[in-house]
């Protein structure tokens, strides 16, 4: 009871709606699990790493994407769904308008940088294209309707909304600067070959795009203070904390020069 009161000081009261507490116990579970398996070198589809080793995939006979097409594939309907929300609830306040402004605005990022800062030289299976178009359409048609649950109820005692917005525009100015310094590390030729980045953060954690990326989803729930949200960014926190420590594995197994104070996420610490 004591635990339950101090939280209703930060977020609303869950919605009455069996969807919205199975979304939000599910996105946790699911995005927290994909960052255990990622630790345990289980990597999903997409992941440079999916593979590694191996000499031969059945993946080969699939049919894929290029991987510019199955990134857009994956972005657009999300994208697409904060941009409807806007003529499907032409109204609902401050907070509302700002969680859909903010998650059309990193979905129309996302697919900026497809289009004009990432380098691919890999494709993409249609079915993993699809599944993640799934998830993250999901996710926000989910976020935007738990928003929408909570017209007409008191507020958070403890406002949160404009400490959200300052988080979330560090964070995707933070993701898209370290994007942008690593698409300079290939050559327009496409070339594949990696190297140790640096720039930014980089000389600090391998993963800085990561934790600028976290820091947004964390911005993002503070806009919204609803159970929904919050479920979703650390369920997303612990994935990326997985991401990140296989992919410091991964250049310090590369790379016999990769520097051991460079740490994978959180500078100093992690």
């Amino acid at each position: 009871m004591w635990l339950s009161e101090i939280l209703l000081r930060f977020i609303y009261p869950p919605p009455p709606s069996l969807f919205i507490s199975a979304m939000s116990a599910i996105s946790f579970a699911s995005s927290a699990s994909a960052g255990f398996q990622e630790i345990k070198g289980k990597h999903m589809k997409y992941s440079k790493f999916f593979n590694v080793g191996s000499l031969s995939s059945t993946a080969d006979n699939k049919a894929k994407f290029s991987g510019r097409i199955g990134m857009l594939v994956a972005y657009t309907p999300a994208f697409l769904a904060g941009l409807a929300s806007f003529a499907l609830f032409p109204y609902g306040g401050l907070r509302f308008s700002l969680l859909r402004s903010a998650l059309t605005i990193h979905f129309f990022k996302r697919i900026f940088e497809v289009l004009f800062v990432h380098k691919y030289s890999g494709g993409m299976e249609v079915e993993t294209a699809i599944t993640i178009s799934t998830s993250y359409f999901l996710s926000t048609v989910t976020m935007i309707y738990s928003q929408y649950l909570t017209q007409g109820l008191p507020e958070p005692l403890i406002d949160l909304k404009y400490a959200g917005i300052s988080l979330f525009l560090l964070g995707i100015s933070g993701n898209f600067y370290h994007h942008f310094l690593l698409s300079k590390l290939r050559s327009q030729g496409g070339d594949k070959q990696y190297k140790i980045p640096q720039g930014g953060l980089f000389n600090l954690v391998i993963c800085p795009h990561y934790l600028f990326e976290i820091l947004g989803f964390i911005g993002v729930s503070f806009i919204s203070q609803n159970l929904y949200a919050f479920c979703n960014a650390f369920g997303m926190a612990f994935y990326l904390m997985g991401r990140s420590f296989a992919t410091r594995r991964w250049y310090q197994a590369k790379f016999d020069d990769f520097p051991e104070n460079i740490k994978a996420l959180i500078p100093y610490i992690f």
